[in-house]
């Protein structure tokens, strides 16, 4: 995997590790944040197909959970609305991977 995320990460005055993990315990899910321990857990495959995901997949979820991660830190209750999250996340992950620096 040529994907390349950061290991950990502020969020407001709050650290928070990110997990790059197989498989999620959750079927069906992608990627997840736990608040209490301030971490971000994001899946190389699936556990419903056991298929790997593509960079890009991996890439746009690790962007969506930040989002939330971000969202809770504001104290704003669209961390809770998965629809916001993911139009939010997918525009956010599009303009960072195009993003050109030269």
């Amino acid at each position: 995997m040529d994907l390349k995320l950061p290991k950990k990460l502020k969020v407001g005055e709050r650290w928070y590790s990110v997990d790059i993990v197989e498989t999620m315990e959750r079927k069906a899910t992608m990627g997840y944040v736990h608040y209490g321990v301030r971490a971000i857990s994001v899946a190389l495959k699936s556990n419903v197909t056991n298929k790997p995901y593509s960079n890009d997949e991996v890439s746009d979820t690790f962007w969506h959970e930040l989002t939330h991660a971000i969202l809770f830190d504001m104290g704003s209750n669209l961390y809770k609305d998965e629809k916001f999250v993911t139009r939010f996340a997918n525009r956010l992950s599009k303009a960072i991977n195009t993003a050109k620096f030269k």
